[in-house]
């Protein structure tokens, strides 16, 4: 089944249908973002925070969870999915910090779908296909040219992403604005200290056959940072 006929079909099942009048029922006919009332209950949008997928649609407890969808407006949701002269500025976002302070997670739980996230960790591992804590230095050079493509299409706004996330250490205070500048980028610092780095080492079960390597990066972090 195509994936926009399996999203068509939840759409259009009584399941949602009953589900989406019980909630204009509840709330009436307000918009949830700009606080305007919608004149036809037909025009009130029911939009999920999550996204719907072919994966998780039949997934009730994100696909029909009244916490995870909103009432609102045809011009909330065109600006939400940035449509029809709605697609506005992309942000760009620099997340930086030592190793292990939380910064991949941090984004996870801010970004959108169809956003672009540019991680060197995860770029090792898509050209390697080792886990992302094992980074062969042979590689490191075409592992940074992959990086710094994406970096230029992030510079000069290429592509249909919405927001862009660029996480790194990026200790050294003169290289980190002047890549927020070149970007366009607000930075975001993970500011934890080397304790709890270590800390977060110690439960890690993945790293610790890497625990001296990985002693040296929070190390190295912390004696170069400057803010």
């Amino acid at each position: 089944m195509a994936k926009h006929a399996v999203l068509h079909n939840f759409y259009t099942s009584n399941k949602w249908v009953t589900f989406r009048l019980n909630l204009i029922a509840e709330r009436k006919n307000i918009c949830n973002r700009c606080g305007e009332r919608i004149a036809k209950s037909k025009d009130i949008i029911g939009h999920h925070k999550i996204e719907l997928t072919p994966e998780n649609v039949h997934d009730y407890s994100i696909s029909l969870n009244p916490d995870l969808v909103e009432l609102v407006c045809f011009d909330c949701h065109n600006k939400e999915h940035r449509r029809f002269g709605y697609q506005g500025m992309k942000e760009v976002y620099l997340v930086y910090g030592p190793p292990l302070s939380g910064k991949t997670t941090f984004v996870q739980q801010q970004m959108g779908r169809g956003d672009l996230v540019v991680d060197m960790d995860r770029l090792y591992a898509a050209v390697t296909m080792l886990p992302s804590y094992d980074k062969p230095d042979n590689l490191y050079s075409n592992v940074v040219q992959v990086q710094n493509t994406l970096l230029d299409n992030i510079k000069t706004r290429y592509g249909k992403w919405h927001n862009a996330w660029v996480i790194g250490g990026y200790a050294d205070k003169y290289k980190r604005e002047r890549l927020a500048d070149d970007l366009g980028a607000e930075l975001i610092f993970c500011d934890v200290s080397k304790d709890v780095c270590v800390s977060r080492l110690e439960q890690d079960e993945d790293r610790q056959y890497r625990k001296d390597e990985w002693i040296k990066y929070i190390d190295k972090w912390f004696g170069t940072y400057t803010n």
